[in-house]
């Protein structure tokens, strides 16, 4: 290397003795990262352009020099577009980091920079990004007028983290993934600082991934299957400048959704802080999950990273092969093609880039045992270097048939910020996608929009009008209402408008299109009918998604009705706004046994969460006053089904978005049958569900009163043992 001093010249091919150790040309598989082998680690990086490559070693993570230096030969230390060297005597902790030489040509896609010491995309854990300054990491000098056309003479090794070597040595004690079906699964989807930080949540550790684990009996009792955690991969929570402008605190990247390394789990959710133990931690804690029968799946986001545009940090992928690993302008190559809506957007269908995901998705089921991925902006995995849409994009296809991967759980956010939008057609069968239809059509029906009563009914079926034509079924839709990205349960029904004034970018971020409905008052109240109508409304979304076919995930704190005070996009928020306030769930018992209630009535009838969409045979429609629905009416809002059971109690679910109550026929039974009350929303507890075998007869009655903006089930049973109540 021309600019970088040498520990010892390595041209020769003869083995480096020195006080630490031994080194040697190494081999260039496994492809990326740092391996131990025999009595060493093997160190390999991809770079096609690179003209030097240094691998620098440090005692500690604010260290500004190495404690020791290797330059690596490109005679002796590369083989095709593979750099590598094997030193012996690396011991587990070793902090390390690489410095790449090449040309700095933005016009040409090329931004290499030895002045920066660069993260290993393959790192398994990272030191010290709590104390990260991105700006010393920008590809460019900001303290001068210079633009990204300049390369910066700032070194950052002092304020940039290090990687992590970390061996692989782990008592699974035989772990086994619960591989529970699509029909028996329930998601929860949250947060692992935000679950349990909150003092009332009075965790053993907070924040961290063991505090996750003390909620488990709690999960458990909930009838969840599956814990659905927002970004876990290595994230500057620092990386903003911006403040609060009503508290002036420092916003943070609360959520995470701009990852700094693909194989490391967040240091600051591991409660030990010493190296590495991230790693341990986040196994210790997918190990407690499985022994309770519960699934991990991790919200990843393969689509950018936090080098952002022209004009971000270098610390990785930038530094080592900028003109790969990210799509470029055909005609301005110094430029990032932004469908990622953050500045730059991973070049996912390049060999290499492909090849790239996909190990990173090994390394999370083969080494850290996950159970599934959600994608996050998963149409950007589908767009060629150009930024098209492909037919039948390699990488998809790739994940979906990669042998390693066959039975997690993939589910994709099938769309993303170029204006993409999936949902049904997604991929290949294998794929489950949020349903967004799912979440914008359950909301305007219960608020009462006009219109909306047929593709209510398709979404509680299955969305078969989504998913039928392109080969899938019920299975590959994930149903919500709710998620982290827009409002809470409780805050859909109680602000019309959003209010993130908190995030300091004048409530211009956020979207508008909430389908919420504050029930007369903006906001918290004390008005017994406000609250009371709240209720119902929340009840009627929870029962919604739990007797839709599909496979339900339900956003954590809405089954005690967490609040983020009417934030939609609490991205930014580390405090309070976020947190899950645990008092909340003794104010709110009502919510909370409901919920549990709907997750046992799902598993209790198989016939809500079949595989299949719905025949003729299977379920039949009829409106108020035994009418037969009009869809094409933009005036009906209320309708019921009878779903027969088969070999399973018949069922009729009934609903009414209007604001006047209705009265349902309630069809004739066989001698020996009889209906019964299972749930009604317009009741309060404990009338509003009742126990598997104490749901009140209907014996004698020939209809059914549904109050307004409610919904009710019932079901069949055998008179032969009277329990009217």
């Amino acid at each position: 290397m021309t600019e970088l001093a040498t520990e010892r010249n390595l041209a020769n091919g003869f083995a480096e003795q020195s006080e630490a150790g031994e080194v040697q040309a190494g081999n260039p598989l496994p492809i990326g990262g740092a391996h131990e082998q025999g009595r060493g680690v093997n160190f390999v990086l991809f770079s096609r352009h690179a003209t030097g490559v240094r691998l620098e070693l440090y005692q500690h993570p604010d260290d500004s020099s190495p404690s020791r230096t290797i330059d690596l030969d490109p005679v002796r230390h590369r083989t095709g577009d593979v750099w590598h060297v094997w030193v012996r005597g690396i011991p587990a902790g070793q902090l390390y980091g690489y410095r790449v030489e090449g040309p700095y040509l933005p016009e040409e896609g090329h931004r290499f920079d030895s002045h920066k010491l660069l993260l290993d995309p393959y790192a398994r854990a990272i030191a010290g990004v709590e104390n990260w300054d991105f700006l010393a990491a920008r590809g460019y000098d900001s303290s001068s007028s210079l633009t990204d056309l300049s390369i910066s003479t700032v070194d950052n090794a002092g304020t940039t983290p290090k990687c992590i070597f970390t061996d692989d040595h782990f008592d699974w004690e035989m772990d086994t993934p619960p591989k529970h079906s699509s029909s028996d699964t329930v998601i929860y989807e949250t947060h692992v600082r935000g679950f349990t930080i909150h003092p009332s949540s009075s965790a053993v550790h907070p924040g961290t991934f063991a505090g996750l684990t003390e909620k488990i009996p709690y999960l458990r009792d909930l009838g969840v299957t599956a814990i659905e955690l927002m970004p876990v991969l290595e994230f500057n929570e620092n990386e903003s400048d911006r403040l609060n402008p009503i508290t002036g605190e420092k916003l943070k990247n609360y959520w995470g959704y701009n990852p700094v390394a693909y194989f490391a789990s967040k240091q600051s959710y591991s409660f030990e802080g010493s190296r590495s133990r991230q790693t341990a931690e986040f196994r210790d804690m997918v190990k407690a999950f499985h022994r309770a029968g519960i699934e991990v799946i991790l919200d990843i986001v393969l689509n950018h990273t936090a080098e952002n545009d022209e004009l971000g940090p270098t610390f990785s992928l930038r530094g080592i092969e900028n003109s790969i690993f990210y799509m470029l302008r055909e005609n301005a190559r110094r430029y990032y093609k932004n469908f990622s809506g953050v500045g730059n957007t991973l070049n996912a269908n390049h060999p290499v880039v492909r090849e790239f995901v996909r190990n990173v998705l090994r390394y999370w089921v083969m080494h850290m045992h996950v159970d599934g991925f959600r994608f996050d902006l998963a149409s950007v995995l589908g767009r060629d270097e150009h930024g098209k849409i492909l037919r039948n994009a390699p990488l998809l296809e790739g994940i979906a048939e990669d042998p390693i991967l066959r039975d997690v759980k993939i589910i994709a956010e099938a769309w993303d910020a170029g204006g993409a939008y999936q949902v049904g057609c997604f991929s290949t069968t294998r794929w489950m996608e949020w349903n967004g239809r799912f979440r914008d059509d359950v909301r305007r029906f219960w608020v009462g929009d006009a219109g909306m009563t047929g593709s209510f009914t398709s979404r509680i079926c299955g969305s078969s009008d989504l998913y039928q034509s392109s080969g899938k079924g019920p299975a590959s839709s994930l149903n919500f209402v709710t998620c982290h990205d827009g409002f809470t349960l409780n805050d859909l029904v109680s602000y019309k408008q959003k209010h993130n004034d908190e995030n300091g970018e004048f409530s211009r971020d956020g979207t508008d299109a909430n389908y919420s409905d504050n029930c007369g008052v903006e906001g918290p109240s004390q008005e017994p009918a406000v609250e009371s109508m709240r209720i119902r409304l929340i009840k009627n979304s929870l029962l919604t998604l739990f007797i839709s076919r599909g496979v339900p995930m339900l956003l954590g704190g809405d089954e005690f009705r967490r609040t983020q005070r009417g934030n939609n996009n609490a991205y930014c928020q580390d405090n309070e706004v976020s947190w899950f306030d645990w008092s909340l769930l003794e104010k709110h018992q009502e919510i909370q046994r409901f919920t549990r209630g709907m997750i046992a009535f799902r598993r209790a009838h198989p016939v809500l969460r079949r595989e299949e969409f719905y025949t003729d045979a299977e379920i039949k429609w009829f409106a108020p006053n035994d009418a037969t629905p009009d869809w094409a009416d933009q005036r009906l809002k209320s309708f019921a089904c009878l779903i027969l059971g088969q070999t399973e109690p018949d069922l009729i679910l009934l609903f009414n978005a209007d604001i006047g109550s209705v009265d349902f026929s309630i069809p004739a039974l066989p001698t020996g049958k009889i209906w019964r009350l299972a749930v009604d929303t317009s009741r309060t507890a404990p009338d509003d569900l009742f126990d598997p075998g104490e749901e009140p007869s209907m014996q004698g009655r020939t209809s059914f009163r549904l109050e307004p903006r409610s919904s009710a089930i019932l079901l069949t049973d055998s008179c032969e043992v009277p329990r009217d109540n």
